[in-house]
């Protein structure tokens, strides 16, 4: 199978909302947080309505006129897009959401999403926000420079999240 990492374009919006609530429903499930579908569908299945991909829409349409500021890349299977990373630059960069659906999942897709993603952050600290018991996205993360802070949140009051960062100055070899 052939994937392509290229700039989200607007009407990739369409499948944007629906990837993120499919990648959802594969991975965070989760009794001991009490996480189950019906809790994922109430707090992140607007992002396959109509509301949702004109809101993906808009950030795409956004990167594209502010691409010093926004990012946004999508991994494309034939006419399917398998994967999505965004961040923002503000004060610090933010990077966020990464998602790719489990099939395509340890084939180095993640490593080349991210590696352009840090071409395009440049020499600066980077944020990110992770669940805390999705621990190969943490794995993943501190492959790639990042390090647990010890901030913690709950996101919606429930979904235990965990900062990381990774300094400027990071000595990690990032291919």
């Amino acid at each position: 199978m052939t994937y392509v990492i290229e700039a989200a374009r607007p009407d990739d919006s369409a499948w944007l909302g629906p990837l993120l609530l499919r990648t959802w429903l594969q991975t965070y499930p989760n009794p001991e947080a009490e996480i189950d579908e019906d809790w994922i569908r109430e707090h992140r299945g607007s992002s396959a309505t109509a509301e949702g991909i004109t809101q993906w829409r808009e950030f795409i349409e956004a990167a594209h006129q502010q691409p010093d500021l926004l990012f946004c890349r999508v991994v494309r299977s034939g006419t399917e897009i398998v994967g999505v990373l965004c961040g923002r630059r503000d004060k610090v960069v933010t990077l966020g959401p990464m998602y790719l659906l489990d099939h395509v999942q340890g084939q180095g897709l993640g490593g080349r999403m991210m590696t352009e993603f840090l071409t395009w952050a440049g020499p600066t600290r980077i944020c990110l926000w992770v669940t805390d018991y999705n621990d190969s996205a943490v794995r993943f993360y501190q492959r790639h420079g990042f390090e647990i802070t010890g901030e913690r949140e709950l996101w919606q009051g429930k979904l235990p999240n965990i900062r990381m960062t990774r300094e400027a100055a990071s000595s990690i070899n990032d291919s």
